[in-house]
């Protein structure tokens, strides 16, 4: 069984920076795309960065590129977002997700999820 875990989240204030972290364990390997989505009170969840299973390539939703930075280590399986110049609304709570597939930006196209973290800005 594969298990994420996620951690990092916190209360900034706005032009902060975080980092998350999700730690993957079980027989998960390199073999899966990691990503990032998050959800606010009342919306959707909604698609933040992914990172492929081979040669790291990157993919950001446009409200965070150039902010947010996903990376990850497969020698300690564990997958990073480092997020710069928080805003209000990146207030959310933040979930880590793997998948085997190949649609990174929907939330659909993953087949595990961790519990969330909470990443709460104020402005």
């Amino acid at each position: 069984q594969v298990q994420l875990v996620e951690s990092g989240g916190g209360l900034v204030q706005a032009e902060d920076s975080l980092r998350l972290s999700c730690a993957v364990s079980g027989r998960i390997g390199s073999v899966y795309a990691m990503g990032w989505f998050r959800q606010a009170p009342g919306k959707e969840r909604e698609f933040v960065a992914a990172i492929s299973r081979n040669f790291g390539i990157t993919y950001y939703a446009d409200s965070v590129k150039g902010r947010f930075t996903i990376s990850r280590d497969n020698a300690k399986m564990t997958v990073y977002l480092q997020m710069n110049s928080l805003k209000g609304e990146d207030t959310a709570v933040y979930y880590c997700a793997a998948t085997r597939g190949y649609e990174l930006r929907f939330v659909g196209g993953y087949d595990y999820w961790g519990q969330g973290t909470q990443v709460t800005v104020s402005s």
